[in-house]
């Protein structure tokens, strides 16, 4: 296209408008992009080739060695938080149900497999102490795999909650193990429902369980940063039987609604009797280390139902309705 302009002379004279050119190649290569042949420095390639490979010269967010350096730790927190936090909202994730429990109570089939075979060794060494013990810590396993069937029931309530499979309004959130939490995944998995599992980076390599949503599928480096995202959205959290990890959340949780650290939610702790048996509550209440509005923190509950009728009842209470 051809177009007139005037100069500082006022004569007219007419240019063609370029094509535009391409967004990153040049027909020409600029100076900076040729280097210094060996024909004018014989040293030169060899210099070149130690500046290109010095990690120094990475750029910082290519950089592994730098950004696990103490120093970047910051970022590295900021990275971890921040990643779960856009997926999340991408998603559509507005509350969360979170489930903890044991990784070790599995479902009924796997939990016979697992004594059957440890009775089976036995019978070969019957004065094997540690198959002895083996067999007796099988059965108690195998005596609370109901719980599986609760937790994959759950699931199940909580993804027919929604208006579809595609409503992420109130979302199973799980730690992404196997056991409860597999159960509670492959619940809301069974009625096609999305569902999320946030697992930890730890020194030995531990796999998701196969019910999580692919998209909703994290890993985190800091248990801090996992531990923010399992409490930011909760509109719940339900303890099933559990050990070191469930403790771990389920004081956390109690901790913070206490303190009114977060405002308070449900906390629903399934199977009382196992729960009784690990903490003794009106102990602490006698010792005067709690006071008797924290045992209103939390109820008991039995059966997947139990625990659902419980959450709505609660938030229905409190003006802040799920459903």
């Amino acid at each position: 296209m051809k177009k007139k302009h005037k100069n500082h002379n006022g004569f007219h004279r007419e240019f063609e408008i370029p094509k535009p050119p391409e967004v990153t190649r040049r027909e020409e290569k600029l100076p900076s992009e040729r280097p210094k042949p060996a024909l004018e420095d014989p040293a030169a390639p060899q210099r070149m080739h130690e500046l290109l490979q010095s990690p120094n010269y990475r750029p910082a967010d290519e950089d592994p060695d730098f950004l696990r350096e103490d120093a970047a730790r910051g970022l590295r927190l900021q990275a971890d938080y921040l990643k779960t936090e856009l997926l999340l909202q991408e998603h559509g994730i507005e509350h969360t149900i979170v489930v903890f429990g044991g990784t070790r109570i599995t479902e009924e089939a796997e939990a016979h497999r697992n004594l059957t075979e440890a009775e089976e060794a036995l019978a070969f060494e019957p004065d094997n102490e540690m198959l002895q013990q083996k067999c007796r810590v099988y059965k108690k396993v195998l005596q609370k795999s109901f719980f599986y069937e609760i937790s994959r029931e759950l699931g199940k309530i909580v993804g027919r909650s929604g208006k579809g499979p595609d409503d992420c309004r109130v979302t199973i959130m799980t730690g992404g193990g196997p056991g409860i939490m597999e159960a509670a995944n492959r619940g809301a998995f069974d009625v096609g429902a999305k569902s999320i599992g946030l697992n930890i980076s730890l020194p030995r390599e531990q796999f998701p369980n196969p019910y999580i949503t692919p998209g909703l599928c994290f890993q985190f480096h800091y248990f801090s940063m996992r531990k923010l995202h399992f409490f930011r959205r909760a509109k719940a959290l339900v303890a099933f039987p559990g050990g070191f990890g469930t403790l771990d959340e389920l004081i956390e949780a109690l901790t913070l609604v206490q303190t009114r650290k977060i405002a308070p939610f449900p906390i629903v702790l399934v199977g009382q009797e196992y729960w009784e048996g690990v903490i003794d509550f009106d102990y602490l209440l006698d010792e005067g280390v709690i006071d008797a509005e924290d045992l209103k923190l939390f109820w008991f509950a039995e059966s997947a139902e139990e625990i659902w009728k419980g959450i709505l009842l609660w938030h229905l209470e409190n003006g802040t309705p799920l459903i």
